[in-house]
């Protein structure tokens, strides 16, 4: 057999034991890293292993992820979702399909704070399920709109997912940033419209609509969102007029999450405990899942595995699009038994070359890479919104997952829409960075 193909055969049953071994995945990717430079390196594995852990751990773009980390865990104890409910409800009332429009915009608004998916799902669905299914609203919109919309936590920025991807890529957190705000947006809208189109559809499934509020009340009710749309505007602000660096604005967002934690009385001694412990468990989770990630990258690439792939794959004379729909279906069955930021480090070393040899926009690439990733959150077994509705309802993971189809559904048709028109992601970056 082939040098190369064994080695990839190799690496790939390795991974497969391990993983489905219960192994922890950032000490399976280091375990895979090392048999492969083990056996098929020309050099030996230690200090190359070593210092690769030790320059991946100290990457600067790294350190704005605790921060956000952080920001997204104070938040969430400081009680901001009450907040969001009472002031997005009166604005969403009259719409068809009524407060079920507050589990997207809730979390298109926590996206923009939280940074994380399941924590924006979480997050929402305290708040919102409990006052949907008093006033009877349909169960399974209910249940599917809020695991779609919890997606939103990884594309709209400031983004974790986006932030590791800068890292692996070594693309400009900003830019990546900016890339994500219209194609969130765009998220937004098509899972609200197609919330109006179903209530339309369904008269007999809707909830009970609350009383008309008139302008003033609205406006007064909308009092509780001001502190959350000012830090929003602080933090993408302070980056897009280059006031602050990621991390810096990530310092901004803890000092105002620290205010609203303290304008809500509920920042305490043990609180702000923790919010820190808590973010500092997520965040080393993450730096040693990349960290491994980066000794796997390098023992493939000394393997000589990339350079193989990409020929192959330029061998089938693939257009972009053509690339770009075999990815596609690459992470999808990927998304059935990974988490998120797992996939995105465990396919960089042999993906990034291939649609850098296409002449792929890796600006682009990310955004795109991200809501693909989403739908991995919504797909059985191991979608973590799915684990997370199940305990917050109760239901099996297989009937959320068919609530949730339609919105899996959405998420392929926006990759769609911004393959169709890729102006929607790099409208705004090219714009900003000229």
């Amino acid at each position: 057999m082939d040098p190369v193909a064994l080695a990839s055969l190799v690496l790939v049953l390795s991974l497969l034991v391990l993983l489905g071994s219960g192994v922890w995945i950032a000490l399976s990717l280091l375990t895979a890293g090392f048999i492969t430079f083990a056996f098929f390196a020309p050099l030996p594995p230690g200090s190359i292993l070593a210092s690769t852990i030790w320059d991946a751990s100290w990457n600067w773009a790294l350190t704005a992820l605790p921060l956000f980390v952080w920001m997204g865990e104070i938040l969430m104890r400081s009680g901001l979702s009450s907040s969001l409910f009472r002031g997005l409800s009166p604005w969403v009332a009259g719409l068809p399909g009524g407060l079920m429009h507050v589990n997207v915009i809730g979390c298109g608004v926590m996206a923009a704070v939280s940074g994380s998916s399941a924590v924006t799902c979480a997050t929402v669905g305290r708040m919102s399920l409990p006052e949907l299914r008093a006033r009877n609203y349909d169960h399974r919109m209910m249940v599917g709109s809020l695991a779609g919309a919890g997606t939103f936590g990884l594309l709209i920025p400031p983004s974790i997912i986006m932030i590791v991807y800068g890292v692996v890529a070594q693309q400009s957190v900003a830019r990546l940033f900016i890339a994500g705000i219209l194609p969130g947006l765009m998220l937004v809208l098509l899972f609200s419209g197609y919330i109006a189109i179903w209530s339309r559809l369904n008269p007999d499934r809707n909830g009970d609509v609350p009383p008309a509020m008139r302008l003033r009340e609205r406006v007064r009710a909308s009092g509780e969102l001001i502190p959350v749309v000012l830090l929003i505007v602080a933090i993408i602000g302070s980056i897009y007029g280059g006031i602050a660096t990621p991390t810096e604005a990530a310092s901004i967002g803890i000092l105002g999450a620290l205010i609203l934690a303290g304008i809500n009385r509920t920042l305490s001694r043990q609180m702000f405990i923790d919010s820190l412990l808590s973010a500092t468990r997520i965040s080393c989770m993450i730096a040693f899942i990349i960290a491994c990630a980066a000794c796997l990258s390098i023992a493939v690439g000394f393997a000589d595995i990339p350079r193989v792939v990409a020929s192959w794959v330029d061998g089938m004379n693939l257009s972009p699009i053509g690339l770009i729909a075999v990815l596609t279906v690459f992470f999808l069955i990927l998304g059935c038994f990974l988490e998120g930021i797992s996939i995105l480090v465990l396919s960089s070393s042999v993906v990034l070359p291939m649609i850098q040899a296409a002449g792929i926009d890796p600006i682009w690439f990310g955004v795109y890479a991200v809501i693909v990733i989403e739908c991995a959150q919504i797909t059985p077994p191991v979608g973590f919104n799915l684990i997370v509705l199940k305990s917050m309802t109760g239901r099996g993971v297989g009937e959320i997952a068919k609530a949730t189809l339609p919105f899996l559904l959405l998420l392929l048709f926006a990759i769609v829409l911004i393959v169709a028109f890729p102006a929607i992601v790099t409208f705004l970056p090219n714009l900003m960075f000229r």
